[in-house]
């Protein structure tokens, strides 16, 4: 066994996490399986968005098949491009869809970069400005110490560039010049007011807003042109772009017929703004079933968004393109579960404080023993035992292994699932109705 080039920080966060039944923030190319097929064609995707264009997928799969570990594999590759990144669970009451503005504000209030944690949206602004007067000092036609003519220059500088965008949505533009002129008479609740109002967040104080010229709140209809000056925004201070994933679009299933049919047109209406070229540097990703994408009440619900997203998943799914517009996650099988094992029991080896003794308690062939037996307990579905296998081989083996020099996970340790600690899907596939003990092979 080879322990993965890692730093202790990042391979702690890492176990920390499959520990708790989560998945990690970061580092999942540790340990990703059955990915590479994708690695090629979403390279190509990063890579039209860097440069201006913009790009589009819809993930499909069950619970278990690593939609949220997909994303977030694909955002790990897009931060080292130099993208931001953002990503918005779906609900009906805290994020419904059908309310671009709340989307906007989630998305806002998630948006990170590589060297910065949510909320970056003060941070990519300062930096903006920044990028902006040392582009107009560049020219050489300014003094340096001529504070007005710059100030003046790089207002001109801020039309130019949101042009585009002040078409639509003026008030972007004028909350930014609102919020330059705040910091620059050191009047700081002024300038946090106003970054609260870019970043779609309600209640800003109204003086502030005066300050600056604009009034309201963020609306539905301005949402998109937010985003527009975002993205540009980005661009400029050195993030081509920005990836942004609505995760568990599924959810839009379980709501009221008439929110529904908004969601999905707010979806559709987002997807040919795309198509129109309006959000260079956007890269979109949707997450949700099966039945969201083939059912009555998701996507085929919408003629006009059904066609943009069929796909045809007919043929055997070795044969998927990954440049199809929804791409199928298969899940797992018993040999990739065991295959998971031995990346993740590899990584823990690389900072365990008695790595010599794993080879020989936590070899492969048990490690393909606790699979089956895990999948067992859950009715033989593989698809959704990732979570809860990676969780127990952390937590009841190789944490036990590493901190106690007798045990040995074939003589001390029984699989035990309390119903507790399952999701309503596990506990559904789960046999019985109480504490599940079993013991391996």
């Amino acid at each position: 066994m080879s322990a993965p080039e890692i730093s202790a920080a990042r391979r702690k966060d890492v176990i920390d996490a499959l520990r708790r039944g989560t998945v990690p923030q970061a580092g999942l190319g540790l340990f990703a399986v059955g990915l590479q097929r994708f690695e090629a064609s979403l390279d190509d995707d990063l890579d039209t968005v860097t440069r201006g264009g913009a790009a589009f997928h819809a993930l499909r799969g069950e619970y278990g098949s690593g939609k949220t570990f997909f994303a977030r594999w694909l955002a790990e590759r897009a931060k080292r491009r130099g993208l931001a990144i953002s990503e918005v669970q779906i609900s009906e009451t805290e994020t419904p869809l059908h309310r671009l503005e709340t989307v906007y504000r989630r998305l806002v209030e998630r948006l990170t970069t590589s060297t910065h944690q949510p909320s970056a949206l003060r941070a990519i602004i300062d930096s903006w400005f920044y990028a902006l007067e040392e582009e107009v000092l560049a020219t050489g036609e300014l003094a340096d110490d001529d504070e007005k003519a710059l100030a003046e220059a790089v207002d001109e500088l801020l039309e130019r560039r949101l042009a585009d965008v002040a078409r639509t949505t003026p008030a972007f533009s004028a909350a930014l010049r609102g919020y330059r002129q705040a910091v620059a008479d050191g009047n700081g609740a002024h300038a946090e007011a106003l970054i609260a109002w870019l970043a779609g967040q309600r209640s800003v104080a109204a003086s502030a807003k005066r300050a600056a010229g604009i009034r309201g709140d963020l609306d539905h209809f301005a949402a998109l042109g937010f985003l527009q000056g975002l993205l540009t925004v980005l661009r400029d201070c050195g993030h081509p772009g920005l990836l942004l994933v609505l995760d568990e679009v599924e959810t839009l299933q379980r709501v009221r017929g008439d929110v529904r049919e908004k969601s999905l047109n707010a979806l559709r209406q987002l997807l040919d703004e795309i198509d129109a070229g309006r959000f260079p540097g956007l890269f979109l990703v949707i997450t949700g079933t099966p039945a969201f994408y083939d059912g009555q009440q998701g996507v085929q619900r919408l003629a006009p968004l059904a066609q943009r997203l069929a796909t045809d998943f007919t043929t055997d799914p070795r044969f998927d393109s990954p440049r199809a517009v929804q791409l199928r996650l298969p899940g797992f099988d018993l040999a990739s579960l065991g295959d998971l094992g031995r990346k993740v029991r590899d990584l823990y080896v690389g900072g365990a404080q008695h790595p010599d003794i794993f080879a020989a308690r936590v070899d492969d062939a048990y490690l393909d023993e606790l699979a089956a037996a895990l999948t067992g307990s859950l009715g033989g579905k593989v698809g959704i035992a990732p979570r809860l296998y990676l969780r127990k081989l952390v937590a009841d083996v190789l944490d036990r292994v590493d901190e106690f020099e007798d045990f040995d996970p074939r003589r001390h340790y029984s699989l035990t699932l309390n119903t507790a600690e399952l999701s309503e899907t596990e506990r559904s596939a789960a046999t019985g109705a109480g504490d599940i003990a079993l013991e391996l092979p």
